[in-house]
């Protein structure tokens, strides 16, 4: 049933990925449609999280902001697509990186890094980084269940010496890249919710406390690697700018979680400024009150 779906998704998938980008942009404010006005995909997960975190904005403004929100992820929907084609020069075009430089010290220092984001903006385009840098590009995602799919997206990655790598695995990858004397540059989205029972620390985020993730400062220190914070910002449709900020290139000196609660202050300030680009749907804050349970 796996290949099946796939061979019948795919041409479509492909169909969408070639087409120009201002038709591709019509296809996604019909998929708006769909999605936001016809299905309510995921709506009162957004509502609830927005009155959650902005108690004090008004009924008007949550629902802009909910309307914007959607428009952006049909946006990011067909931009994720469109990667199965997009040439190297548009993809710069559309993704540029202000402070790129930031990056090439580390591997002049022969150091890897952590790269902290979040669910914000973009971060499907980030691979395009590798065309700038000689290091290897590591990022943890969650396998997908069709195995067909799978291969496909690891296949769009490898383009660019860009590499998904399961949770269970990124452990053992990088203590072998490690030995190996491999450079890399580890991408973590490390703003959503782990599960409780895994939760090793607690932290105000958007004013509420929930568990946070923390593998990649573990990470950090295990590896010695340094730790930099990407942010995404959205120019305009389809064009997206980023700026890395170093969070630390001495990680062993932090006290334990110290570079995890920085991260989550750096996120916070990056949704404050936009709040429409970060990914809502996602129930971020569902073991909110929990703390003494676990």
């Amino acid at each position: 049933m796996q290949f099946i779906a796939y061979i019948l998704i795919y041409p479509f998938l492909w169909l969408v990925s070639i087409l120009p980008f201002r038709l591709l942009y019509l296809f996604s404010d019909g998929l708006y449609i769909l999605l936001y006005l016809i299905f309510g995909y995921r709506k009162k997960v957004v509502l609830s999280n927005l009155k959650l975190v902005y108690p004090d904005k008004s009924e008007k403004e949550i629902q802009r902001i909910t309307k914007v929100f959607y428009h952006h992820l049909c946006d990011m929907i067909v931009e994720s697509i469109k990667s199965m084609s997009i040439s190297t020069a548009e993809m710069k075009k559309r993704f540029a990186f202000t402070n790129v430089e930031l990056i090439q010290s580390f591997e002049t220092k022969n150091q890897s890094i952590i790269l902290m984001c979040a669910h914000y903006a973009s971060w499907e385009w980030i691979f395009i980084l590798q065309t700038y840098i000689n290091a290897r590009g590591n990022a943890v995602y969650k396998q997908l269940a069709n195995k067909y799919f799978d291969k496909l997206v690891k296949r769009i990655r490898a383009k660019y010496n860009s590499y998904l790598i399961t949770t269970k695995d990124i452990i053992p990858t990088l203590i072998e890249e490690k030995k190996q004397g491999i450079l890399s540059v580890n991408g973590f989205a490390s703003d959503q919710s782990p599960k409780r029972d895994k939760a090793y620390h607690w932290q105000n985020f958007m004013g509420i406390e929930v568990p946070v993730h923390t593998g990649a400062e573990m990470l950090a220190k295990k590896l010695d690697m340094a730790v930099v914070f990407m942010k995404v910002k959205k120019v305009k449709r389809g064009f997206y700018e980023c700026t890395f900020e170093t969070i630390t290139e001495t990680p062993k000196d932090f006290k334990d979680y110290d570079i995890t609660d920085q991260f989550l202050k750096l996120v916070e300030n990056q949704i404050n400024e936009a709040p429409e680009y970060y990914l809502w749907t996602h129930k971020r804050w569902k073991h909110r009150n929990k703390k003494e349970a676990v």
